[in-house]
């Protein structure tokens, strides 16, 4: 008899898997997708009305597929345990499909958190491949392929190479096109302040005067603000009016994907590409006191659920650990008002409560620690009492104006306890309503109205989210992929726009209003909530679109005007003889043929060099800026005679959270013209290096550090010294 195969995406589940399991058990990984649609040509054969999708098996998932098959032909049951998301049900669709099996046939097991109860729970409770969940998957897949492969060589042939547009990106890179365009328009506003401070050591701001409300707007003019204190600074004043109320401040949710991301992104300065490798890993399983176990849930969900049990375990470690006055009466509910939100899940929570971060710390590398902290105290956090303050309002009245001061005090800090409060108590001096107190200052300030800010990637999720514009899984990719098409660049936090991003905007927008249309993009994924519920039919979805986009991209190939400089220079070509020309690229203006693309010639364009205040150390004569690969870098003038070069702005060397594994110093990021390396804060006393990002991670063969790297398409680790190499 044959043992049982359960069969899951990654490396690092299978093996948390099996450390539950018995002998009667084989876990293996799919690593991932195995089918997906070619990479080289559409792959949607399109027949009276259907869309048909010519999957097939790519060159790195062969091997594995060929074990899978030999694997499944001996197990005595087959089991397809792949992520309780539509994208796994479509990986399990497709593995059943690779090793010859039908997908309604196999058991689906699913769980939560991959422990050993949720694993025994789930292989007593299997269900069916959910076909509806498969084709709201597929639906997606289809269009995002009909978009990309229709829209993006039509950008590149107008605008520039190299261009891609994409339905949920497109939509993103709107909004922060949009959010730059209000920046560049936007006027400032003159506005006064007037600001007191009164005895005993109170500030307070004018809130009425002559009898009318002043708003923040309402003092316009230097004029009318010094008009209003001339008149007040002469008068008496006396305490009109004392106002004392509690205000509840509710505990916050638990972390769903968008929130984690944006807290993390806030208070741990990690990106939403890191955040979900991370979570990924404390997801599929860490060292623990209990052996490798999974240690928080699915971290993909838009739910805010929380299973019976774990609540109940939680309000048991509240009651012990700070006292049953910390307690809801009942356990506290959320709910999320994303419409597409799928409430069979759960949101994103420890799996084991005595696994504090204070035991984590002897298993966790700093950064998931970190991470992990974070999710474990806003779950404890969230089934907490709410915090209670206490506000204080003072009205100081004089015959013409009335001044307000505000204050508050902690009366019980509730889910503070765990969560911290960094705001002080601003604490009013006790006064009687009716007693005269002496104004010590006024003074009038004057501001401006600023712009809107810029949007970071924590607030570009939160927008994207509010308005329902992707899912889950789509944020992280989305944010990453709109830097590495050089539409946005990162500058202090910000994500600002390239010349690319707007010229690429402009065009959609006239062209194909529909993909930059959020409510258009939102309206799509209810589209595909709703074939996930069955109530729409995938290949209808598919066919509303198709049709009158594929009308607008042939209206398109047409209409668009080039946006490529191509302008001639008078020049021949010295290897066909046609017209140079100049055009512009990705990197700038550059020369080249214009029988592109018979022949391909081209040159560079000399740019006539920026003077430095530097002279060069070797020779005497004056630096110049020029531009390389790698940026501005200073030359000196009197090249190809003396080829002195230096870098322009010496940048600080960013250090790294790891130690020098051969002294104990700091770990620094260097460059030098092979690229960017890392070594050692201390050279040359000490000469460590690594060409790859060295982290905490020891290595199992030889103890010494692990780097992480990508080796053959795959994410790895690699030992520094020994070059073990093992899954990320």
């Amino acid at each position: 008899m044959g043992k049982n195969l359960i069969i899951v995406e990654s490396p690092a589940k299978a093996r948390t898997i099996k450390n539950f399991l018995g002998k009667d058990y084989e876990v293996i990984a799919s690593k991932g997708h195995i089918r997906d649609l070619p990479k080289s040509s559409f792959g949607i054969k399109i027949e009276d009305g259907k869309f048909i999708p010519q999957y097939r098996v790519d060159k790195d998932h062969s091997q594995i597929t060929k074990q899978l098959k030999e694997l499944a032909k001996k197990a005595e049951q087959v089991y397809i345990a792949t992520d309780e998301d539509r994208e796994g049900e479509a990986i399990g669709y497709h593995i059943a499909h690779a090793i010859g099996k039908k997908p309604e046939e196999l058991p689906r097991i699913v769980f939560h958190e991959i422990t050993k109860s949720a694993i025994k729970k789930a292989l007593e409770n299997p269900r069916t491949i959910d076909m509806n969940r498969v084709n709201a998957q597929q639906a997606r897949r289809l269009l995002d392929r009909i978009v990309g492969y229709k829209l993006s060589p039509l950008l590149s042939s107008k605008i520039q190479r190299g261009l891609s547009a994409g339905r949920v990106q497109s939509a993103a890179l709107k909004l922060v096109v949009d959010r730059e365009r209000e920046i560049k328009a936007f006027v400032p506003q003159e506005y006064w302040s007037i600001d007191a401070v009164f005895e005993k050591e109170i500030p307070a701001s004018i809130y009425e005067y002559m009898g009318k409300k002043l708003g923040k707007m309402d003092i316009k003019s230097k004029e009318q603000a010094q008009g209003i204190v001339n008149r007040v600074q002469s008068e008496e004043f006396c305490v009109a009016k004392i106002e004392k109320k509690q205000r509840i401040t509710k505990s916050p949710a638990p972390f769903m994907t968008s929130t984690l991301q944006q807290a993390a992104s806030g208070q741990l300065g990690f990106s939403p590409k890191k955040t979900m490798m991370i979570a990924q890993k404390l997801y599929e399983g860490v060292q623990t006191p209990k052996g490798v176990t999974g240690i928080i849930t699915y971290m993909r969900t838009d739910s805010l659920n929380i299973a019976k049990e774990a609540q109940d375990a939680a309000r048991e470690l509240i009651a012990k650990k700070f006292g049953e006055k910390y307690l809801p009466k009942k356990p506290k509910v959320y709910t999320t008002k994303s419409k597409g939100a799928q409430e069979a899940h759960e949101a994103i929570r420890p799996t084991m409560l005595d696994f504090t971060p204070e035991v984590a710390k002897n298993y966790l590398s700093a950064d998931e620690l970190k991470l992990y902290t974070l999710i474990y105290n806003r779950f404890l956090a969230s089934q907490m009492e709410d915090a209670v303050f206490e506000t204080q309002t003072i009205y100081f009245k004089s015959p013409s104006a009335t001044f307000k001061a505000s204050g508050r005090k902690l009366i019980f800090d509730g889910f503070y306890k765990v969560l911290g409060n960094e705001d002080k108590d601003k604490l009013l001096p006790e006064l009687s309503e009716g007693q005269k107190v002496e104004l010590t200052k006024i003074e009038a300030n004057q501001h401006f109205t600023e712009p809107p800010a810029r949007y970071t990637e924590a607030s570009l999720i939160k927008t994207l989210e509010s308005l329902g514009i992707g899912r889950p899984s789509t944020y992280a990719p989305t944010i990453a992929l709109l830097q590495a098409r050089d539409y946005v660049k990162l500058d202090k936090k910000q994500l600002v726009p390239t010349d690319t991003a707007f010229t690429v905007i402009e065009v959609l927008e006239k062209h194909f209003p529909d993909i930059v249309d959020s409510s258009f993009t939102a309206k799509m994924e209810e589209e595909l909530d709703e074939i996930a519920s069955a109530k729409k039919d995938w290949q209808k979805v598919l066919r509303d679109f198709y049709e009158p986009f594929i009308e607008l991209v042939e209206k398109g190939k047409k209409e668009i005007k080039s946006q490529k400089i191509a302008e001639p220079i008078g020049r021949a070509c010295p290897e066909c003889g046609s017209e140079l020309v100049k055009r512009k690229g990705r990197f700038g203006e550059f020369i080249a043929c214009s029988g592109f693309p018979k022949c391909k010639y081209t040159e560079q364009i000399e740019q006539e060099p920026k003077t430095s205040d530097e002279v060069c150390d070797k020779c005497g004569a004056p630096m110049v800026v020029k531009r390389g690969p790698r940026g501005e870098f200073l030359a000196c003038s009197a090249y190809p005679e003396c080829k002195n070069t230096k870098p322009l702005g010496k940048k600080e060397a960013k250090k790294l959270d790891v130690s020098c594994p051969e002294c104990g110093g700091d770990i620094v990021e260097r460059f030098s013209r092979r690229g960017k390396f890392y070594g050692c804060a201390n050279y040359p006393k000490c000469t460590f290096i690594s060409k790859f990002e060295p982290t905490d991670k020891k290595c199992p063969e030889c103890g010494y550090m692990m780097a992480a790297r990508t080796y053959r398409k795959k994410d790895v680790y690699e030992c520094i010294k020994c070059k073990h190499r093992e899954e990320q």
